[in-house]
């Protein structure tokens, strides 16, 4: 299978990862919702996790994949603030945990883009 056809599946892979993991261990998600949002932490964790498996799915189906990857780059730039509060909270913690949590950070581009090229792959192939 080409890389341009992987990727898109790749991508719907992750996404289908991460939107399972809010619903199989929330609390850890939980603590990663800032302070500022209306509602209940939990709540923020599942409907975070419903649009991952929602992106998920656009995403592995030719028919949605570019309004689903575009919709998951605007996705991943939308929780880059419970990334920020995850390495303001963990500043303290032990040396690894704290490098994982800075470390998220950056990785939020190259995830941007990844969706973004997702986007501009399936244009291209309609």
């Amino acid at each position: 299978m080409p890389r341009s056809e992987r990727s898109p599946l790749l991508l719907a892979g992750l996404l289908a990862t991460a939107g399972v993991a809010h619903f199989a261990a929330p609390r850890q998600f939980d603590a990663t919702v800032p302070r500022s949002l209306p509602g209940t932490p939990r709540t923020w964790t599942y409907a975070s996790g419903v649009a991952e498996l929602a992106l998920a799915a656009g995403v592995a189906l030719p028919r949605t994949r570019k309004v689903a990857a575009l919709a998951t780059a605007a996705f991943f730039v939308g929780v880059f603030p419970a990334n920020v509060k995850m390495a303001v909270d963990w500043r303290h913690r032990p040396a690894p945990q704290k490098a994982a949590a800075i470390g998220r950070l950056p990785l939020q581009i190259p995830l941007v883009l990844w969706a973004r090229g997702v986007a501009k792959s399936a244009a291209t192939q309609a």
